[in-house]
């Protein structure tokens, strides 16, 4: 208790109820997988959250096929799963997902990323890292290479710089921040740089000597201030603009500042694909010289269309991914407390996919992960084959599904017969959706399943009552189309031989309810261990379930044939409370989901008694 230790009245805040858990969230879900561009997932690099395929589109590239090698051989399938997953998703209900970008560099490439190097000045000496100057992407993947000339889009390129002047009255030259670049007559022009002194000319190599005099801005007559604009393209043919750039190092938005290989802002980081690196040797005029080799000569820019465009090239996309090349993936999303849901997309077509399957799974199964890894079979599988899929895995914390799913392809264009029209794609993307769907509308506890595929134009193979008689049991989980229902899932089963963990929404609710209790609960830790806390805890842990079960999410007509909650002399030994240890058990009823509904109907005559 406080010390008192003056004469006087103390008012002090006390609390007379117990603590509150608050149920955590379920429907946050997280896929692992390589993309167009976006930063590489590694352990120091935790993924954003996408609320919108918007959202990944904008930092993880669209839909356009991967570019992915075997060897030197390319890829056969390189459709790019991941993004028509991220789509899916969010299509099916889904509102809150992560994305870890998997990548596996090439070793037969000279490089991951994209370059353009710039010409460099004529009063450079020969080029090295002091000097260099080089537009850069700031992440692997053929993305980065800027779009390449199609009949569609023409005149893209990887990134284009406009050089923008305005007259510079007094006024403007008084306030123009130092680092600021002028010029002066008709062309060829001289160049003046704001320095704190006042405005100094510069020499035709750009340099300002040490006993240079400044200029009065009254002295600068038809000034014309110069900024710099930086209008960059990707491959997916996605723009940014970057406007009222200085040329100079003094400048507040110096072009090297601002489009830095590691920007200060979080925003940047993760959304600005390509950097410019300039060598500490170059100065502004040395700059501007590269990036406009027309600038003396007016006449020859409005005739040069291109001028200050440079194409990129030198990225890929990387290998063929492996479970190594997953396993940082999976840590940065380990370090994310708010996820319930896990999915490799796509991994099934990769030549690992057993072990990238298995890595999917370990990482579910992780100490406090409190999530389920939802899984996909390979492409094309018969029943049979599909049964022998199941027979390699065995958790109750992972759901296998089945078929693959038929879409509409979003990169389908009309006159273009070489892309088809429909295309294949894994499960998980959808499911995971449906998933985040249904405990939204329903709740943890309902199973997700009997729900509809809103995506689906048709399933891969139409699964016959038979055959899921085959391997519903066996925890392979079936998409079926029914005449007048649509496409739905049908199954909700883990891929466990557990029976007591048969169901996917028993073990969701039980990851929702340990978690809950796990993170609302750290308040008592180091508390002392006596009855006090003890009541404190079943009291707090019993108003939660009495909550769950007027929600309808447990079994039970009254709240005692529902849960228990038991913390006393009986959980504990002396032992235990003098290693430190409070043990409190747990007891819940949880609802099964009807899976097979019977209806025994026979014949009566009239007048038979009921």
């Amino acid at each position: 208790m406080p010390e008192y230790l003056a004469p006087g009245v103390y008012v002090e805040e006390t609390s007379f109820r117990a603590k509150s858990i608050e149920g955590v969230g379920t429907s946050t879900t997280a896929f692992a997988g390589p993309t167009r561009k976006g930063p590489v997932a590694g352990a120091d690099n935790l993924p954003e959250i996408l609320t919108s395929y918007a959202d990944f589109e904008r930092i993880y590239g669209g839909f356009a096929d991967l570019s992915l090698t075997v060897g030197n051989a390319a890829d056969a399938r390189p459709i790019n799963y991941l993004a028509h997953a991220v789509r899916a998703y969010f299509n099916e209900g889904g509102s809150r997902l992560y994305v870890a970008r998997v990548y596996l560099a090439n070793g037969a490439a000279a490089g991951t990323a994209s370059t353009a190097d710039l010409r460099v000045g004529a009063g450079l000496p020969a080029e090295d890292d002091t000097n260099r100057i080089r537009f850069v992407a700031r992440f692997p993947g053929r993305c980065g290479n800027g779009a390449e000339p199609t009949a569609e889009q023409p005149a893209l390129r990887g990134i284009q710089t406009r050089e923008i002047v305005a007259p510079a009255p007094q006024r403007v030259l008084d306030s123009a921040p130092v680092g600021s670049l002028v010029r002066t007559g008709a062309g060829p022009f001289t160049y003046f740089l704001k320095r704190s002194g006042g405005w100094f000319q510069m020499a035709d190599d750009g340099s300002i000597g040490a006993a240079a005099v400044a200029v009065a801005p009254a002295a600068l007559a038809n000034a014309t201030l110069i900024t710099l604009a930086v209008i960059t393209t990707d491959a997916d043919g996605a723009s940014l603009a970057i406007d009222d750039l200085g040329l100079d190092r003094t400048h507040p938005r110096f072009v090297g500042t601002v489009m830095a290989p590691t920007p200060n802002r979080r925003a940047d980081q993760i959304e600005n694909l390509y950097a410019l690196r300039i060598g500490s040797a170059v100065n502004a005029r040395q700059l501007l010289d590269a990036l406009f080799p027309d600038a003396q000569n007016p006449a020859a820019q409005r005739a040069n269309g291109r001028r200050g465009s440079f194409g990129l090239s030198g990225g890929d996309d990387g290998a063929m991914p492996t479970d190594a090349a997953y396993t940082p993936a999976f840590a940065a999303l380990a370090k994310l407390d708010d996820v319930a849901i896990v999915a490799a997309p796509g991994s099934s077509a990769f030549a690992s996919r057993d072990a990238i399957r298995n890595a999917l799974i370990s990482h579910a199964e992780g100490r406090r992960m409190y999530r389920i890894a939802v899984l996909d079979t390979d492409a094309g599988l018969n029943a049979g084959a599909a049964r022998e899929a199941r027979a390699t895995i065995d958790s109750k914390y992972a759901a296998l599904y089945y078929p693959w799913v038929v879409i509409a392809n979003p990169n389908a264009r009309p006159g273009r017969d070489d892309i088809p029209r429909e295309i294949a794609l894994p499960p998980s993307g959808f499911l995971c959706g449906i998933y985040a769907r249904n405990d939204i509308e329903r709740g943890v506890h309902k199973a997700p399943a009997n729900e509809v595929v809103r995506g689906a134009l048709r399933f891969e193979r139409e699964v016959s009552f038979g055959e899921q008689e085959m391997l519903n049991p066996l925890g392979v989980n079936c998409l079926r189309f029914f005449p007048g229902r649509g496409y739905r899932v049908w199954g909700a089963r883990t891929a466990s031989s557990d029976p007591e963990w048969k169901y996917v929404n028993v073990r969701r609710y039980f990851n929702y309810l340990e978690a809950s209790i796990d993170r609302s609960t750290q308040w008592a830790v180091f508390e002392p261990n006596g009855e006090r806390l003890w009541a404190n805890i079943r009291e707090t842990i019993a108003s939660f379930l009495y909550n769950e079960w007027r929600n309808g999410a447990l079994l039970g007509a009254k709240a005692e044939d529902a849960y228990f909650v038991r913390c006393d002399r009986s959980t504990m030994t002396q032992n235990d409370l003098d290693n430190g240890r409070l043990v409190c058990l747990i007891g819940v009823a949880a609802l099964k989901p009807a899976e097979f509904v019977i209806f025994r109907i026979g014949q009566k005559t009239a007048d038979a008694r009921d």
